[in-house]
């Protein structure tokens, strides 16, 4: 297989050039994507949940994520997991009251 990697196309049979594309149509084992379990700061959380640091900062003193928030002095850890079980259990998030 390598060798016909190295041949240039012209060169090849059409059996060999079969075998080519059947190899390039295997799915590639890729590892397992890793998923943060922490997220750190204000501008990680925002990242995690797809919004502005400004969002972040008012969902964090909303209190809504309160248990998924440890803070010590300024550094901010939040379980990212959690967080978006929280998020999705609690009501949407509205700067405005009617």
């Amino acid at each position: 297989m390598k060798d016909l990697l190295d041949r240039p196309l012209f060169s090849l049979t059409g059996r060999e050039f079969l075998e080519l594309q059947k190899a390039a149509q295997q799915p590639i084992a890729t590892p397992e994507s890793k998923t943060e379990k922490y997220v750190y700061g204000l501008g990680g959380l925002a990242r995690h949940l797809g919004c502005s640091t400004n969002t972040a900062g008012r969902i964090k003193r909303s209190g809504i994520i309160d248990k998924a928030i440890t803070q010590i002095g300024r550094t901010i850890v939040v379980d990212a997991d959690l967080v978006l079980q929280l998020a999705q259990t609690t009501q949407p998030f509205n700067r405005r009251k009617a």
